[in-house]
């Protein structure tokens, strides 16, 4: 594969992405810049997630809370509960451990739109190079507004 300016026969990761004409190539670069607004959403939604969960994580009771405060009679439940967030009975291993499991889902779907988002711009074609470009940074600028620039790693 060579780069190249050429929209003749070009064909966006999937055969049935295929650009036969000007308003076609129009609608794809279009389709192009949205996907790559998407994955920075999906960046920044992912680290909303992760912000939000950590101070509910840390306002949960561990459960250590239990032993240290048993039920005065059988009657009574155990109170876990500290915010209106936690289901009834929930601690902070339980919680932390159901985060991980949806943090480690948002990865995996992370890393997967990334890669894809790779093979577009590995068509070698300018256009659809630039659209990728102007997507990330329309999503960073409208999803990036309290986050730093940098990247942890250099391919996601």
């Amino acid at each position: 594969m060579l780069f190249t300016w050429d929209t003749t026969n070009l064909c966006i990761v999937f055969k049935q992405w295929h650009i036969r004409s000007t308003p076609g190539l129009v609608a794809s670069l279009v389709a192009v810049v949205l996907i790559a607004m998407g994955y920075e959403g999906l960046r920044a939604t992912c680290r909303m997630y992760e912000k939000s969960m950590a101070a509910r994580v840390d306002s949960a009771p561990s459960r250590n809370h239990l032993r240290l405060h048993p039920r005065k009679d059988a009657s009574e439940e155990a109170v876990t509960e500290t915010t209106p967030f936690l289901r009834s009975g929930q601690n902070r291993d339980q919680l932390s451990h159901r985060s991980h499991l949806v943090k480690s889902l948002l990865y995996g779907f992370q890393n997967f739109y990334a890669f894809m988002l790779m093979l577009v711009f590995m068509t070698y074609n300018g256009w659809v190079m630039v659209a990728v470009s102007v997507g990330a940074f329309l999503g960073y600028y409208v999803f990036g507004d309290h986050i730093s620039a940098t990247k942890e790693t250099a391919c996601h």
